[in-house]
This record gives structure tokens, sequence and C-alpha cells, in this order.
């Protein structure tokens, strides 16, 4: 092929876009259409509790028309990292609304499902086999991690994808994929060089962004031998040169080299250059194949149980001496919950103060505040429920009651928006698991598996 034409509707499925540019960006004919369907950015709940961060509602909207738009024009549509996290669960319920539509609307194709939800008995084995490798500031995987997770996926490369494609499917849905891998895939399967494919999947996963305005919205990428173009379908947006250079500096530990499965994108040579008052082109990218395949893990483990409540003041005696009294209120606390039988031990209480140093917490440069109100959010991680909401309920009750220096009001401090005021949040999780596994067959560990639909 001399050129290659790829549709991205959003940044994730879900977060919506503008039904016209859907079907400006169709007129154009691409050869494939699609979205990323999630990311680790919400954090590691989602992947623990097996949910998706995007309504059912307004997954199911998008999804509708991608599925219209791609069926009538007979092309693939592919969802990387499905339901938001990549998990067994989410890949099921993204599958289920798929099937839903179908049958709503009289569509039928094939489907595949490629799965990415890792076992612990494979990871030991890997971890045995001095496989696996930590990333960032992570131990070394060890047995133990491995059996605590509550659920590990492989990041698979295009390798999965490009192997459902020769197996006929049209419809395809990613457990947890590399963001660009599901655009790679398509372009590299159709004869594309490798570094261009690479780089117009990292246009292509975030929808409109490499766009002006920024707003969830459709992308059109097209692949050439040596360079790319990227155009918003959108008539009210324009991809100009500093956005799509800004942009492609987004979620990477190096501005220009992009490690992803099997390889190398290095955009350290790339040039911007409008063709249009829409359009970018850009060239100049290189891909160096890895000596070593491997295939990122991410898991996550329960952490304990949560309960937040949110409240606020504006007394200005509290607030000039907010330090020491929250430093009384965290000592009341412990010596409260120790009475009621709960040691200190068993949970953590956090507060963090918006309007002060909410954000940045200890990295806030700004050590004085002028702020004439403050807002608290109350957070008890504990190693039961029953644990997090009896400290959460001793401290809502201290922070509101307690006595300072200079009070003059002798009812309540704080102010609650919300009644209920406790809200239990349930389980809470943090990564356990953020590795690399060294791997011989990119697709081994990611079975696919076909259906017909409708």
């Amino acid at each position: 092929m001399q050129e290659y034409r790829m549709l991205s509707t959003s940044g994730i499925l879900g977060y919506g876009y503008a039904e016209e540019s859907l079907k400006i960006g169709m007129s154009w004919d691409p050869h494939v259409i699609g979205c990323d369907g999630g990311s680790t950015d919400p954090g590691p709940y989602y992947l623990g509790a097996g949910k998706s961060f995007c309504s059912r509602l307004s997954v199911k909207r998008d999804l509708r028309l991608m599925l219209q738009a791609a069926t009538a024009a007979g092309i693939p549509c592919i969802v990387g990292t499905a339901g938001g996290a990549g998990g067994e669960p989410h890949l099921q319920d993204t599958a289920a609304l798929v099937r839903e539509i179908a049958k709503e609307d009289n569509l039928s194709f094939k489907m595949a499902l490629i799965h990415s939800e890792q076992g612990a008995d494979d990871l030991i084995s890997w971890i045995d086999a001095g496989l696996t490798k930590p990333l960032v500031k992570m131990a070394p995987l060890d047995a133990d991690t491995a059996r605590r997770a509550e659920r590990v996926v492989g990041m698979m490369g295009p390798e999965p994808i490009a192997k459902a494609l020769d197996g006929g499917a049209q419809v395809i849905l990613t457990g947890r994929s590399s963001d660009p891998a599901q655009w790679a895939a398509p372009a590299i399967r159709a004869g594309m060089a490798p570094a261009p494919s690479w780089y117009a999947g990292k246009m292509l996963e975030c929808g409109a962004e490499p766009s002006v305005p920024k707003e969830p919205d459709c992308i059109f990428l097209r692949v050439f031998d040596d360079h790319v173009i990227c155009e918003p379908p959108n008539p009210i947006r324009r991809s100009t040169p500093l956005a799509v250079s800004n942009f492609a500096l987004h979620e990477n530990s190096s501005p220009i080299h992009h490690v992803e499965p099997g390889g190398l994108l290095d955009t350290s040579a790339c040039t911007f250059t409008a063709v249009s008052d829409r359009a970018v082109k850009i060239d100049g990218m290189t891909w160096t194949p890895a000596d070593q395949y491997t295939i990122k893990l991410e898991g996550v483990e329960k952490a304990g149980y949560r309960t937040i409540t949110i409240c606020g003041t504006r007394d200005p005696v509290l607030i000039s001496q907010i330090d020491s009294y929250l430093e009384t209120h965290r000592e009341k606390v412990a010596m409260k919950a120790e009475s009621f039988g709960v040691p200190r031990d068993d949970y953590r209480l956090i507060v963090r103060t918006y309007g002060r140093n909410g954000v940045m917490g200890p990295w806030e440069p700004v050590k004085e505040t002028a702020a004439h109100e403050l807002g608290f959010v109350i957070e008890v991680v504990g190693k039961t429920q029953d644990i997090a909401d009896a400290v959460l309920a001793m401290a809502r009750t201290s922070m509101l009651h307690a006595d300072f220096a200079g009070r003059l009001c002798k009812e309540g401090n704080m102010a609650f928006p919300f009644s209920p005021s406790d809200i239990p949040m349930g389980p809470m999780y943090r990564f356990s698991v953020f590795h690399t596994v060294a791997v011989t067959d990119p697709c081994a560990m990611f079975p696919i598996e076909y259906e017909k639909v409708g």
C-alpha cells in the first residue's frame, strides 16, 4: 500500500465525540476505525474491582456509532484495553455490549476477544525462570506478590491484534494493550513501515488531542512509507505543528524515545510541517527492534478499605493555626480509636487540605496561604470496612467539635456539604506488579477467542 488510513473516534471509549466528525472521517475512506478503551491513569481501583471508569451508557453510545460505521463500510473496528483496564471482567462486559448493540441494530460480524489476564501460576513460573524485571522503583517480583495480586494483565503488542485480523475478525476487542499497538498492528500488517505506523499510533491513541481546540473527538491519520499526516475531521479543529509536536511528548519518561513491545520508536529527528491550515506532516521517526521482546505486566493488590468525608471552614482563627489543629486532631483520633480497641497499625488517617496544599502535599512550594476558607478531604484506610467507617466517624466528630486557642464559635467548626457525611468507598487497591517479562512468542500470553455475532 502507498497509503494506509486510520480513524480514531476519541481518546477513551465513552469520552464521547461529535457524530458529524465520525461522518466526515468515514467519508475519507479509512481502512480501520477504532478507539482506545482504557488506561492506568485513573489508578489501580478499576483493574482490581473489575469495573470501567466510563459509564455503560456513554460507552454504548460511542460503540454503537463505531459498529454501525464499520459494518456499513466493511472495515475492521478495534477497541484496545477494553472496559478501561483490560482485565477479564472488562473484556467480557464490553463484549456483552457489542452483542447487545448487534441485536438491537441487526448487525452481523465476526468478533475476536483477545484475553490478557495472567494467572499467578504463570507469573511464578516466569519469576522462577528469571524472566521478570521491575519497572520504575518497584522491587523484584516474587511469588508472594504474585499470589496476593487481585488481577494481573499483560500489555500486548501489535502481534495478537494482527493475528486476529488474519483470522478474519471484523470487530476486535482486546484486553490490556499498548495504546498505539492497536493502530500499529493493522498498518504494519498492510505493509507499512514500522516507524510511521507506530508514530501514527501515538497520535491516534488520544483522539483529537493533537489538535486545537482540545476536546474528546475524532482524529484521522494517513500513513506513508516515511511519514504520516495528521488531521481532525471536525472542521472546528486544526492540527498545527505546535499542537502535534506538543502532544508527541506526553506520557513518556523520555520526550523522544518511546519504548514499546518489540522495540523503540525514536522521534528525535522528527520534523513537523503544516501541509494545510488543518493538517500536519510528520517525518524523521525511526524504529529499532529490541534484542529481547518484553511484555509489561500490570497488577494490583488490595490495600485495605476506604471511607471519606468532605468538609470546610472559613473561621480565620482556625485557619491561622491549622497545622497545630490537624496535628492535635490526629492524636485525638488515635487515642479515641485505641479506646475502642482499634490500634494505630490497623488504619491510616489522611487529611488533604485544599486551599493550602491539597494538590501537592509536602511538595507544595508555597508555604504560607492567605486563603479565607479551606476545604478538607478526610480519608481513613482500614484493614476492614468496619474499621475504616469507625475511625472516620471519630475523625469527622473531632474535626467538627474540637476546641482550639481563641475559638469564638462554640458549635461546629466545619461545614459538611453532604448528608450522609461519611462515604464508604469499599476496597482500595495499589499497584503491586509493574514489571516486564521476556517472551519468545508475542502472542503466547494472549489467547484469541472468535465468535459470530448477529
